[in-house]
């Protein structure tokens, strides 16, 4: 402070020598100072209104300035804010655009949206709030984004198991159409074709090869023009929209989860698989049941063929096959269960024609078939049997009905019409006049129908089994023979021991089972007609027909044996002689007459048969021949019984005259002749061994039992029954020796 004051000192004197030494001039400054002041007030005023006027002036230049300036503030806000909106409104743009798709269910853009929004727009705005509140929603809106979707899937999947029905039900109508369009085409095809060279045959003349078919051509346009009148069957992709499906997979794809969605999707799928291959409880009982089956099976494997060829690895071939067989394995036990408890053979041909519908529409998916079309060849057997069970009680129901005569026709149409029905050749019986009979009865034409029937329907089972000609012949065959041998032949045989039955019946039936013989050759021709295979085809299967109606043939003739000897043992009951009468009578006890009037009018109607030129047969005067023979036979045996009974223990010499009355009236029938065709008196011999009984009883006669008579008279008299016969009349006359007797007769 010291220095400072001392300087300051030092300071004033320097100035006020400098003042003492300029004084003068500091007066004059003075003076020119003051000089200057008026001036300076003068200029004061000056400046002043000067700067009063320039105030004035300026001031709204001032407010101009500070309005350009505030306009350059905002000038400059506004720059920035558009430069920072620039930035802020593609993402507020980016994020309306994505709540528009949320609203619409445009999920797929919806999550580009976000990843666009989340990778580009948003680090570009800059860290505003409502970026961060964006950026933040992100994963929510993926994860909303992600469980409406899978349950947009849930609902396409449940969808098309409701709907898989009306799928499957479209895609076999296609199916349908194409393959009738196919068989129209082949069809048309083959008709120019056999038409064309009917042409060329008439002409003679060889067509260009360069010229159009105009059949052909015409044909085309018909199957146009139906094609548009008819109108398009909608596909799958018509009836499903499979949006949701593809949507779930971009979008499952996008957030990285694509394993994770082809896991639930094929997992659901076979769980919807073992619903559908779940038949039914009643499936069986029609044909709806079995249809509503099939097209569910057919829906499931279109839509799935469908997505397999419109997504990329959703579904693969492995997939789709490993599911096709698992489909088939139970679809086929499916039908072998309730295709068991089938008796309907119309069911079951409708059956068959609707699975292969159902195999065809696979096949044209690219689904093998083959086990199925394996499993109709198993179920033929089944229809045959379902068959042989109808056609049996239709031929019972021909067999009760039938009236066993011969068929009267009384005009020409009617017998073209029976004509029509059976093959029938009798050149003799047309050139009757009408009213005339047909040698066999009603149930011959029906039998042949029948026949005839079966051989059609075996036929229409066949039919689209792709199988060859051959095999489909080999089956009718088969099947016929079974039909022939089996049913038909047990039927006959129901007919033929079934009570009450009547020798006209049995009579009629050896007629009937000969001209259905004779006509096994006519079903030969028929199955090679419709099958288009020759007869004489080898290794081709024969019908059994011929033995068939031989051997029913056979049990006729046998039982017209049988219930002739009954008949005869009938009458026998009736007997009743008196073994110990004095006196016979001088007539044939009463049953024998009406024993030998029930034979006489029995033959009669052997003799009377129609038809006795027929070949390869035995003819029915044969069966009457034979059946008359063994009725003979059979009275003589029964008569020798009547003596041989344990009761009769003697007879008079009456009761022989009686018994021998009775013998020679049975021989008075043999030598009548009641059926010709016997040579000479071959039908006695029947009754000879009566006659040597009969004569060996009488007393005089006894001497030819003696060892040295030189004649054998009475080698058929048995000697082990001789004893026992001559026993019964010894007590009326000589008792022998049995010893000596029975080494009599032994000798003999």
């Amino acid at each position: 402070m010291e220095k400072l004051e001392g300087r300051i000192r030092n300071h004033d004197r320097e100035i006020e020598k400098m003042c003492n030494h300029h004084f003068q001039g500091f007066v004059d400054s003075i003076t020119e100072l003051l000089k200057v002041r008026g001036e300076a007030q003068k200029l004061k005023g000056q400046v002043t209104e000067t700067n009063q006027n320039l105030q004035n002036d300026g001031k709204g230049l001032l407010t101009s300035m500070d309005e350009l300036r505030q306009c350059r503030l905002q000038q400059r806000n506004i720059a920035t804010t558009i430069d920072k909106l620039t930035h802020c409104l593609p993402v507020l743009e980016m994020y309306t655009k994505l709540q528009e798709q949320m609203r619409t269910k445009r999920y797929y853009p919806a999550l580009r949206t976000l990843e666009q929004l989340e990778e580009s727009c948003l680090p570009q705005a800059g860290s505003y709030r409502f970026c961060t509140i964006m950026a933040e929603n992100i994963p929510r809106l993926r994860t909303h984004i992600r469980d409406v979707s899978m349950s947009d899937l849930k609902d396409f999947l449940e969808s098309i198991r409701k709907h898989s029905d009306k799928i499957g039900e479209t895609a076999m109508k296609q199916a349908q159409v194409q393959i009738a369009r196919d068989n129209a085409v082949t069809s048309q095809q083959r008709s120019a074709s056999g038409r064309r060279i009917r042409k060329e045959a008439r002409s003679g003349t060889e067509v260009d090869r360069t010229e159009s078919n105009p059949f052909t051509e015409q044909d085309s346009g018909i199957l146009d023009v139906e094609y548009e009148e008819e109108g398009e069957i909608p596909g799958a992709q018509d009836l499903v929209d499979f949006s949701p499906v593809y949507r779930c997979l971009h979008i499952y794809t996008v957030l990285g989860a694509r394993d994770t969605f082809e896991n639930y999707y094929r997992k659901q799928r076979r769980k919807q698989a073992r619903l559908v291959l779940q038949p039914h409880s009643n499936m069986h009982e029609t044909l709806e049941g079995y249809r509503r089956y099939f097209n569910q099976i057919v829906g499931f494997f279109v839509v799935e063929d469908h997505i397999l060829h419109t997504t990329q690895g959703l579904v693969n071939r492995a997939y789709v096959e490993e599911l096709w067989e698992l489909a088939l394995s139970k679809t086929i036990a499916a039908l072998r269960t309730h295709s068991s408890y089938c008796t309907d053979p119309d069911l079951i041909l409708d059956l068959k024609n609707l699975i292969v519908l159902f195999a065809d529409t696979l096949q044209g998916y690219g689904f093998p078939v083959n086990q199925l079309f394996d499993m109709l060849l198993e179920m033929r057997d089944q229809y045959g049997e379902i068959l042989l069970k109808k056609w049996n009680q239709s031929f019972r129901q021909i067999l009760d009905q039938d009236n066993y005569s011969p068929i009267p026709v009384t005009s020409s149409e009617e017998y073209q019409r029976i004509a029509g029905q059976f093959p029938f050749q009798d050149p003799e019986l047309d050139k009757m006049p009408f009213p005339k009979k047909l040698p066999f009865s009603e149930f011959v034409p029906k039998v042949y129908s029948q026949i005839k029937e079966f051989i059609y329907a075996c036929l229409k089972y066949s039919e689209d089994l792709h199988l060859s000609s051959t095999e489909i012949d080999d089956m009718i065959r088969k099947s016929t023979n079974l039909l022939l041998t089996r049913t038909l032949s047990h039927c006959l045989q129901y007919a033929i021991k079934k009570k009450n039955v009547g020798l006209a019946e049995l009579v009629q039936i050896i007629v009937n089972t000969t001209h259905l013989e004779q006509s096994c050759h006519y079903l030969e021709g028929f199955i090679s007609n419709i099958t288009n295979v020759p007869p004489d085809t080898i290794n081709a299967t024969k019908l059994y027909g011929t033995s068939t109606f031989k051997d029913a043939r056979h049990a006729a003739e046998e039982e017209i044996y049988t219930n002739l000897n009954q008949k005869i043992d009938q009458f026998l009951q009736l007997a009743d002689y008196d073994w110990t009468a004095v006196q016979g009578g001088g007539q044939a006890s009463d049953y024998l007459s009406d024993l030998i009037a029930f034979l006489c009018s029995t033959f009669a109607v052997f003799t009377h048969l129609p038809g006795n030129s027929i070949e390869h047969a035995t003819l029915p005067g044969k069966v009457a021949q034979t059946a008359c023979m063994s009725a003979c036979k059979h009275l003589s045996t029964s008569l020798l019984q009547l003596l041989l009974e344990a009761d009769v223990r003697q007879v008079s010499m009456g009761a022989l005259q009686q018994f021998n009355v009775d013998v020679k009236e049975c021989e008075r029938f043999a030598r009548a002749g009641p059926v010709p065709g016997f040579q000479g008196d071959t039908l006695l011999l029947a009754f000879i061994d009566l006659r040597q009984v009969s004569l060996c009883f009488f007393p005089l006669l006894f001497l030819f039992f003696h060892s040295s008579f030189p004649f054998l008279l009475f080698s058929p008299v048995y000697p082990s029954t001789s004893p026992s016969l001559l026993s019964l009349i010894f007590p009326f006359t000589v008792k022998p020796n049995p010893l000596n007797l029975h080494a009599s007769l032994s000798f003999v």
